[in-house]
């Protein structure tokens, strides 16, 4: 029953939901906003399924009122949203386009007069296409950039925004960026991507200076991407292949970017088999439509590790969910369920878990997989965009409702 795990965490918990700028706004080329790395890539023939295109996405641009009236319909504590570097500097550095920074002021706003916690991700993806041009991720000079956005956004927001988050998932824009290319900008370089990791963790740690200096008072973090790494046996090439990956996608961030954090994000949605012939997938097990395991107790661990291994002061689960079809989102409602157990689990462990964020507020483009996945625990239909809460939103909304 949702108010028998709602009692399992404390009263000034947050409950939260999460978006991406370049997943929900559209206006993609609207007030002055500056072309992205994903503008780009999904416009770029084969790259996203179907042809889609953020262009649209959920129109939250123009319609955020009508979702931020449906995050305090739902009882949300929080709202988790990311700021688009183009839309506040079409050119990456220099000229501030204040149209877009008048559309996140506007947007703060109306989050406070719900009385709705903003938290503020200043780099989820969605570089600006004339800094790829100089070389992106790649470049020397690319945390020097991030840090003069940062701070022209905490200049502006810094009044009223009090939790800031630098970097989404730098693994991914890393990795997927760079090495495999399924996202953007789409490049196939190990050695690249290698590179583009460590300016990565360069520009956290200027971005985030860059907050601290206009803002001295708000809590800067980031948020990683965890999943446990396990060896397919006890076969000790296995296990060294499962070292190795654990490595490359959790140790590297970890130790390079959560010292001196304020707070740590985890986004978790599944673990990985690891054999030394590559990843495993195992038999008989639930999966999402994404295909991804359902293993609940891996939240567990990985909040277990950050803190024991990490001692951070403040962990929230930044991003949970998984994509099902439907309105009627029986399965969602499990996953959730199982998995908000799973975090109660880690506090009971002791671990300073202050809030947590489904993933995500809208069904939205799922980058590569473009509109085919659908994560919401509101129904977007892409045609008319009409929002309707699914079964999922509801059990979300009495779980908040039961600890009041």
């Amino acid at each position: 029953m949702p108010a028998d795990l709602a009692a399992r965490f404390a009263p000034d918990f947050l409950w939260g939901a999460a978006t991406a700028a370049y997943q929900i706004e559209g206006a993609w080329n609207e007030d002055g906003k500056g072309t992205s790395i994903w503008d780009t890539f999904s416009h770029t023939p084969g790259k996203v399924s179907n042809g889609d295109t953020g262009d649209v996405a959920c129109d939250h641009y123009h319609r955020y009122r009508e979702d931020v009236a449906l995050m305090a319909e739902l009882g949300l504590d929080a709202y988790r949203f990311s700021v688009s570097w183009p839309r506040i500097l079409p050119d990456g550095v220099g000229r501030v386009e204040s149209r877009g920074l008048d559309f996140y002021d506007r947007l703060v706003d109306e989050l406070l007069a719900q009385e709705i916690r903003p938290f503020l991700t200043l780099y989820h993806w969605d570089l600006p296409d004339v800094l790829q041009q100089r070389r992106g991720w790649m470049a020397d000079d690319v945390p020097a950039w991030f840090a003069e956005y940062a701070a022209v956004v905490a200049d502006r927001l810094g009044d009223r925004v009090t939790d800031w988050a630098t970097l989404n998932e730098p693994e991914v824009v890393a990795y997927l960026g760079h090495a495999s290319g399924e996202h953007a900008p789409g490049v196939r370089d190990v050695g690249v991507a290698e590179q583009a990791a460590a300016n990565l963790v360069r520009a956290h740690r200027t971005g985030a200076a860059a907050v601290r200096a206009a803002t001295p008072d708000v809590s800067v973090g980031v948020v990683l991407n965890i999943s446990p790494i396990e060896p397919a046996s006890d076969d000790p090439a296995d296990v060294e292949a499962a070292d190795r990956e654990d490595a490359r996608r959790n140790r590297f961030f970890l130790d390079e970017l959560v010292p001196g954090a304020d707070f740590v994000g985890v986004n978790y949605y599944f673990r990985e088999i690891v054999g030394r012939d590559g990843f495993v997938s195992l038999d008989g097990v639930e999966r999402t439509d994404m295909g991804w395991e359902v293993h609940p107790g891996g939240l567990t661990e990985v909040l277990l590790r950050v803190h024991e291994e990490y001692h951070v002061p403040v962990i929230y689960v930044t991003e949970n969910g998984a994509a099902y079809s439907g309105l009627h989102d029986a399965d969602r409602v499990r996953y959730l369920e199982s998995h908000v157990a799973a975090a109660a689990d880690a506090v009971d462990d002791g671990v300073p878990l202050a809030g947590y964020f489904v993933w995500s507020l809208l069904d939205n483009f799922e980058w590569a997989y473009g509109f085919s996945k659908r994560f919401g625990i509101v129904h977007v239909d892409y045609e008319t965009q009409a929002r309707t809460v699914k079964t999922s939103g509801r059990w979300y909304q009495d779980l908040l409702a039961s600890r009041r």
